[in-house]
């Protein structure tokens, strides 16, 4: 049997989920009084009946107030799914004496009495009064508790044939005894033993957690696994949305409004637009981008202004979004960032930097993009060196005026105006009440974002605040920027699920065929692949090193190529499921070829990284196993989105959110470098092109013979190992002066390229003359 401990249990979702300080707190009191009242009972040798009681009482008055704990018949302990007997029963709870080891379970035997009881019950239940709701049976002493599923009874015990009817026949009568005695010798004991190791069961003794009742001890973070374990939302296994595939509508809807959008049904689809005339709100991003491109006549200085609309209203609202979309992007980024910072350096203020006191008008927060984010500390000037010692430079086009910028306008030409609170705002007050009236809009999105939770390694942790925060990780983003990307014609969001099967199943399919023709071998699936692979490396002996090494090369090949990318979400699936298979496969190592001792899975779309206890990886900077974890994810992100994934878009804004995209999965695992600098992300855009990728003028197959030849004409005498080298300089510099030289290399070799007329064009030109 497979024993689980606590934090492996729960749903990826609850994991992540940070309960509040208050409910954490009362938690505490009422297992303290539970425990003391269990040692004095068994001190005294009360009655099994007692102990029942104290169960119930913490479990009553801590956890599930909204749901009946009670007897029924013969059973100890039932949670109902409601608030009275007429609801049917969840959890089955069987309690026995501490003393009483000959009937409870133990780790060498489970097959005991308090495990027959639960299944007599559970057969009570399911069989006799077809209650299909059981989720959880529980045998506990009041320390030690052991958790079955519900639906591993259904798989094992109630589909069972012949337990069935050997049950049904004790129950009619037709056995030679009706006592229950009968029933846990020669029944129960003989199919649990049948079942043998199958039967898996969370384990936990809360004497281990005793350490952390005290109400003045704030490091109890694990105390949080056992609070969820325990909770109705587990137990009751209740839908928990907190999850990749969801959107969080709340934090959606609140966000158009701080734009200045809404979104309205078209035709059967959904599409964003400008919010109409009255309910236009003059403080939104939106209308005073509009009011400022207008009133200051900034439109005359956009070149091919008639790519944005024919006519001055269409030109006015499509440059203001773009311009709005390209902050709130950073914004985003940022958020991001500073929750990674925050988790890095143990909740340090001096790392938070997206509040009203740091930057108090939006001419500070374009200083933060372009004086601070887009260069060194050593570049800085000397006014702003004190101001942003905490904030790292990125190294990311990001953060580099976009071309709008330089010809329209920036962030410092808008006015921090007062806007309306949205009416669902998540913002209240020390009542818990929402808020109403206005707030200056800047001050409006930073506390909107505060009121999240933007943490992306899902440590075990309490809400101090007196407000729990919904989660927004990378994947929900990823969601908000598909369907605000997608304003114009409708979004169209493929379901995680379905990227991650679609990416699962042709890339391993990939890895087989690649690893085959490399090995010369003849693997017929994945896992005859693991099987040859793990004998090869371990044949390797003092070279397996170096064979991991090999075999990580060998999936670096691959290419992978999304030719209408959108936001980005399959190419991250893709990404994610490189890695895992990787860890899969036992490959997954450093740069000296050692395997990182880490788990790793994918759930929700998510990449889920656990270490050897079960815990959520977390990455602190002075230990040198979380350093050497970190550092090598950020790495092998790098390698694979430099050498492995390739998109196109004909939409600008796409190919900038999926870029954005990419940076944020980098950013999960961004690293202090040995100066105690955080690592720069690498230049990654250049693999993901905006362009129609059902027309091309050139065949793949084409020669760039002409093209090179027109360059030695030119002062720019360069090879076709110029523009290789320029292309694997422009990925890993982190030098802007550096970057612009190699990107005008770049850009000498395309245009040369594009200017060259095909042989075959030319021929069929001449023929016709």
């Amino acid at each position: 049997m497979k024993i689980t401990k606590l934090p492996k249990a729960l749903s990826q979702a609850l994991r992540k989920y940070k309960p509040l300080r208050k409910d954490i707190n009362d938690f505490k009191t009422k297992l303290s009084h539970c425990l003391n009242s269990i040692s004095i009972a068994e001190d005294n040798q009360e009655h099994e009946e007692n102990f029942k009681n104290y169960i119930a009482e913490f479990l009553k008055n801590s956890l599930y107030q909204d749901h009946l704990i009670n007897t029924k018949d013969r059973i100890d302990l039932a949670i109902y799914s409601g608030k009275d007997a007429n609801s049917p029963i969840s959890v089955l709870i069987e309690v026995k004496r501490p003393s009483n080891t000959n009937e409870f379970l133990s780790s060498k035997n489970i097959n005991k009495k308090a495990l027959h009881e639960l299944l007599l019950y559970y057969l009570k239940e399911r069989v006799d009064k077809k209650n299909n709701n059981i989720k959880h049976l529980i045998a506990t002493n009041g320390y030690e508790w052991y958790l079955f599923k519900g639906e591993d009874f259904y798989t094992y015990f109630y589909k069972n044939v012949r337990l069935k009817k050997e049950y049904e026949a004790f129950r009619d009568g037709e056995k030679d005894s009706t006592k229950n005695e009968l029933f846990y010798n020669e029944i129960a004991t003989k199919y649990i033993d049948e079942v043998g190791e199958n039967l898996n069961y969370v384990y936990f003794n809360v004497k281990d957690y005793e350490q952390y009742l005290d109400l003045e001890n704030k490091k109890d973070n694990k105390l949080v696994s056992l609070y969820k374990t325990l909770s109705s939302t587990h137990l009751l296994n209740k839908a928990f949305g907190n999850d990749s595939n969801q959107l969080n509508k709340a934090f959606y809807g609140e966000l158009l409004h701080l734009i200045g959008l809404e979104e309205v049904k078209e035709k059967g689809k959904k599409v964003i637009q400008r919010l109409p005339k009255g309910k236009r709100e003059d403080g939104s991003l939106l209308e005073s981008a509009i009011f400022t491109l207008d009133d200051r006549d900034y439109l005359q200085n956009v070149p091919n202004l008639r790519t944005y609309g024919t006519t001055k209203e269409d030109q006015l609202f499509n440059i203001g979004l773009e311009l709005c979309l390209t902050w709130i992007n950073r914004v985003l980024f940022l958020k991001l960032l500073e929750s990674q910072l925050l988790g890095y350096h143990d909740n340090n203020k001096n790392y938070r930097f997206l509040n009203q006191e740091f930057i108090q008008g939006f001419d500070d927060l374009e200083a933060l993009f372009f004086s601070a984010l887009a260069k060194k500390q050593s570049d800085r000037n000397e006014r702003h060196q004190d101001k942003y010692k905490y904030i790292p430079y990125l190294n990311s086009s990001l953060f580099e005026r976009s071309d709008l910028e330089k010809t329209a306008m920036e962030l410092s030409n808008i006015k921090d105006e007062k806007i309306k609170l949205h009416d669902k705002t998540v913002l209240k007050d020390g009542n818990n009440k929402r808020l109403k009236g206005e707030k200056n809009t800047l001050s409006y999105l930073f506390d909107f974002l505060e009121a999240y939770d933007f943490s992306s390694d899902g440590k075990a942790q309490i809400e101090e605040g007196e407000q729990s925060k919904a989660l927004i990780n990378a994947s929900v983003l990823g969601l908000i920027f598909e369907k605000i990307n997608g304003y114009k014609d409708g979004s169209f969001y493929t379901p995680s699920y379905i990227t991650m099967y679609m990416s699962r199943e042709t890339l391993r399919r990939a890895v087989v065929q690649k690893m085959n023709t490399h090995y010369n071998w003849k693997c017929t699936d994945f896992e005859d692949l693991k099987e040859d692979l793990r004998d090869y490396i371990k044949e390797q002996g003092k070279e397996r090193n170096k064979a991991r090494l090999q075999a990580n090369e060998v999936i670096n090949s691959l290419k992978i190529c999304d030719p209408a990318v959108g936001s980005g979400h399959f190419l991250v699936s893709c990404l994610n499921e490189l890695i895992a298979i990787k860890s899969d496969l036992k490959i997954l190592c450093d740069e000296k070829g050692e395997r990182l001792d880490t788990y790793i899975s994918l759930e929700n779309d998510e990449l889920i990284i656990e270490d050897e206890n079960g815990d959520f990886f977390s990455y602190v900077p002075t230990i040198e196993r979380t350093q050497k974890v970190q550092k090598a994810l950020f790495h092998e992100k790098q390698t694979l989105i430099e050498n492995c994934l390739f998109a196109v878009d004909i939409n600008p804004n796409s190919v900038k959110i999926c870029r954005l995209r990419l940076w944020i999965e980098l950013l999960k695992n961004a690293y202090y470098n040995k100066d105690q600098v955080l690592q720069t992300l690498p230049n990654i855009d250049i693999n993901i092109k905006c362009g129609n990728s059902l027309i091309s003028r050139f065949g793949l197959n084409d020669s760039l013979t002409e093209a090179f030849k027109s360059l030695k004409k030119t002062k720019n005498s360069y090879t076709i190992t110029d523009y290789k080298n320029a292309v694997k300089e422009y990925k890993q510099t982190n030098d802007k002066a550096r970057k612009k030289k190699v990107l005008t290399i770049i850009d000498t070799f395309k245009n040369a390229f594009k200017d060259t007329l095909d042989k075959k064009f030319i021929n069929s030109l001449n023929n016709k003359a």
